[in-house]
């Protein structure tokens, strides 16, 4: 009796030690915790540039955006055409912690919407056309958004 009595507490001081010693990357987005923005824009075929997004102004601007986007969930999204960009958003959670990595296939319409698919989450998103082309400024033009 007085073993399994042992065996019982130290069972649950592991259960107790596993639990609060884990972590938990939230499920949900935090957008103030974006701290990069790493930006591959497709040119022509087979170009492409890539440029980094750290500055201040312009991840308020994207905070901002990417919180705006409507989401269909459980889409299996295929689009005529290569992306325009692709952007890797990087979320920090915890310092101790590495940052969490979502990426996003972004197309732009001249006279529609930008149109987002989150292939991981099998998500389509899109934004109205003022939000569509701030974001297109901040992304691909680096024009500073107003």
């Amino acid at each position: 009796m007085k073993k399994n009595l042992i065996n019982f507490s130290m069972f649950t001081a592991f259960l107790f030690t596993l639990f609060g010693c884990s972590n938990e990357v939230p499920q949900e987005f935090d957008w103030s915790q974006l701290t990069r923005v790493d930006v591959q824009i497709f040119t022509g075929e087979n170009n492409s540039t890539e440029t980094l997004i750290t500055e201040k102004e312009k991840m308020i601007t994207l905070r901002e955006l990417f919180a705006k986007i409507k989401w269909e969930q459980n889409v299996k999204a295929e689009m005529a055409r290569k992306e325009d960009v692709k952007s890797s958003l990087f979320f920090t959670y915890d310092k101790d912690m590495p940052e969490r990595i979502f990426e996003y296939a972004i197309w732009f319409q001249s006279d529609k919407a930008a149109t987002i698919i989150d292939k991981e989450k099998n998500a389509l998103g899109t934004l109205i056309k003022e939000d569509a082309q701030k974001l297109k400024d901040t992304l691909v033009n680096n024009k500073k958004s107003r």
